[in-house]
């Protein structure tokens, strides 16, 4: 029987609560602590940040090579839940989310017209544009996937291998041991749901941000989004995202994103078909050569020496999300993995969303780049006068078929989000919840719709007062905790790996009769996967 933990939900959910509270009883105090925090984090932990997710990646190549990755998660017998598509699919736009979106032709245009000055790269010339195409790889290729990828990793070992609880105590128990249960653990989940209340009301101010702009676009409306359009999407997505989340897993969120991809890979085809196809060819080989040439100067860059926060507003920002979203979001990633090896669990959460994200970046930045520097399009004058949620509109309308390709657009940039809540909303309410199991896998009704509630008041909240810099804010609040803990889990990882024979129970022999150890059960066949019946170690394919 499912029954809320306490400790576990009220706490985070009581802070949020509060933040908003504070925020309707004195704005201006609110907005002052928020900045205050945020800025603390910034100056004090953000070289960590940096460190950690260059080491994380590290550590994801090192596994991979390892004899490690050839364990199977739930066991050699493990039947796996979903087919390769099906969870290249949904990896893929439960991590993107409303990024690449978003931040497609945005990102570009703010390193394009004010690179750091370190770089001495001068504004709109061709240094600072191989400087911007450089960093958007950065930010969204292999390193940041490898965040999520190793917490999601040491849980679904720790959930499917050593058959711990689930829950996000379970990864630390080659550390902790028998101290991971209890209140400890129960303190571990609690951060880490406002974490991700942080980070995912963080994406969803983007996401308000990006389809007010494009509602705006449509109306022929001047200006950036009312606060109240704003609201009326942000309850739109966080009733879509609810009603799939709770339709269970293996329904809502497999058909979401099957249909979120193909529109993102329509997209993008057309885009590179329409735009300068020769110059973003060449661009995107040469800004692939600058990233190479200059990754480990820019991953660790801090601007310490310089003595500018450049690194603070954007890559450790960024990198801050991806925190922000690792804990949780490594349930959800660790969860689906079953029977798959922990070498093909790596190709699909880091090295093949990493070439996607990598192709579509190239293509909006190497398109933005050209429209900005050969064609006098100006959007970045039209960025700093109207704000960020409308240059993708701006973008668009320069092409043919625009008005055709905008509302696919507004379709693709709402599935994109829908498919990302879902199933972290599944999770928190999975992590906040007691009962759940490979048997019974699915929250609570009432749990979920509790964290959709809240995740919507949080997001209106920071995109209304702060727009912008609500995001990188929240961003930052959440990641700061979920730091500690990747650093605690990466330990974790690192002893599983040296001694998988002493953790992994389909190691140590079975019974007499000669069976392994673990979940008991038939599974269906992942085309048509009962989200109720539990995984089976012990089939054979």
């Amino acid at each position: 029987m499912k029954k809320l933990k306490p400790l576990v939900f009220l706490p985070p959910f009581v802070l949020c609560a509060a933040m908003v509270a504070l925020n309707f009883a004195d704005a201006e105090r609110f907005t002052a602590v928020m900045t205050g925090a945020y800025q603390w984090v910034l100056n004090t932990f953000g070289w960590l940040v940096s460190l950690l997710a260059f080491a994380m990646l590290v550590l994801c190549a090192g596994i991979y090579a390892s004899p490690f990755g050839r364990t199977v998660l739930g066991g050699p017998g493990a039947r796996r839940l979903l087919t390769p598509w099906q969870l290249f699919t949904i990896i893929l736009c439960t991590n993107i989310a409303i990024g690449v979106l978003f931040w497609g032709p945005v990102e570009p245009l703010y390193y394009l017209s004010e690179p750091p000055p370190s770089t001495g790269a001068q504004p709109n010339t061709p240094e600072a544009a191989l400087f911007a195409i450089s960093t958007v790889y950065l930010h969204w290729t292999s390193t940041p996937y490898a965040i999520g990828s190793i917490v999601g990793l040491m849980f679904a070992f720790a959930y499917y291998n050593m058959e711990k609880p689930f829950s996000l105590e379970s990864p630390l128990s080659p550390l902790l041991g028998s101290y991971s249960a209890g209140p400890v653990g129960q303190l571990v989940d609690a951060v880490c749901l406002y974490t991700l209340v942080a980070g995912m009301a963080a994406a969803l101010a983007g996401a308000a941000l990006l389809l007010g702009g494009g509602v705006n676009h449509v109306l022929g409306i001047a200006g950036p989004p009312s606060d109240a359009l704003l609201g009326i999407i942000t309850a739109l997505i966080v009733g879509t995202f609810t009603v799939s989340a709770a339709s269970g897993l293996m329904r809502g969120i497999r058909i979401l994103s099957h249909v979120n991809t193909v529109l993102l890979v329509a997209l993008l085809g057309i885009i590179f078909l329409l735009g300068p196809t020769r110059f973003i060819l060449g661009f995107s080989v040469e800004g692939f050569g600058h990233f190479l040439a200059h990754y480990f100067e820019r991953v660790l860059f801090t601007g310490a020496a310089h003595q500018e926060t450049w690194p603070q507003q954007w890559t450790q920002m960024q990198f801050s999300a991806w925190f922000a979203w690792a804990p949780v979001m490594g349930v959800f990633l660790g969860r689906i993995a079953y029977g798959y090896t922990v070498r093909a669990y790596l190709l699909f959460n880091v090295v093949l969303p990493a070439v996607f994200t990598g192709v579509w970046m190239a293509v909006f930045c190497g398109a933005t780049v050209h429209a900005e520097l050969y064609e006098g399009a100006n959007l970045a004058g039209f960025l700093h006068e109207s704000g960020p949620e409308g240059v993708l509109y701006a973008f668009m309308q320069r092409l043919p078929l625009a008005g055709a390709l905008v509302p696919v657009l507004l379709v693709t940039a709402f599935l994109s989000f829908v498919t990302a809540a879902d199933s972290n909303v599944s999770a928190m309410s999975g992590i906040s919840s007691t009962g759940i199991s490979p048997e019974s896998p699915e929250p609570a009704m009432g749990v979920k719709i509790a964290w959709g509630a809240i995740l919507g008041l949080v997001a209106w909240i920071m995109v209304t007062f702060a727009r912008l810099d609500g995001i990188r804010m929240l961003s930052n609040l959440g990641g700061l905790p979920s730091l500690f803990l990747c650093l605690a889990i990466c330990g974790c990882v690192v002893r599983v790996a040296l001694e998988p024979a002493r953790f992994d129970v389909f190691r140590r022999g079975g019974d007499a009769e000669g069976q392994q150890p673990g979940w008991s059960g038939a599974p269906a066949e992942a085309d048509h996967h009962d989200e109720h019946a539990p995984p089976n170690p012990t089939s054979t394919e």
